[in-house]
């Protein structure tokens, strides 16, 4: 198991459940499905990375969207320095997880509108190295 300081659990939190955020505020919709989708998909990541992520409440950003996107997306380039440092193995698979975990937000209420798969093509901007 690898360790990380309290600091890049919280990082990794607010990058995880930041991006679910983002994309379930892209279409206003089913807010539980969307959340639950999330939930279940979690299962993509690593058992370290579920291990942090479960370690503590999530850690979302106060604000409006527009306040918020800039620090989810700065904690998923955050995420994806300390991974690459730390575990290249999750490093190498953060960003697809990630992205899966997005689309099934996204998909929760069976529609995906040209705002949500904006708002995933920023978070993949975002995690890209």
């Amino acid at each position: 198991m690898i360790f990380y300081t309290d600091e890049e659990s919280r990082t990794l939190r607010t990058a995880v459940y930041g991006a679910m955020l983002l994309v379930s505020h892209a279409d206003p919709g089913p807010v539980l499905e969307e959340r639950f989708a999330g939930l279940r998909a979690l299962t993509n990541l690593s058992p370290d990375l579920r291990g942090v992520l479960g370690a503590a409440r999530p850690s979302v950003p106060a604000g409006t969207d527009e306040e918020i996107e800039p620090v989810v997306l700065e904690a998923l380039r955050s995420s994806m320095k300390t991974l690459t440092a730390r575990s290249p193995e999750d490093a190498a698979d953060f960003p697809r997880a990630v992205l899966a975990i997005c689309r099934e937000v996204a998909e929760a209420d069976g529609v995906v509108v040209d705002s949500e798969d904006a708002m995933v093509a920023r978070i993949e901007g975002a995690l890209a190295l």
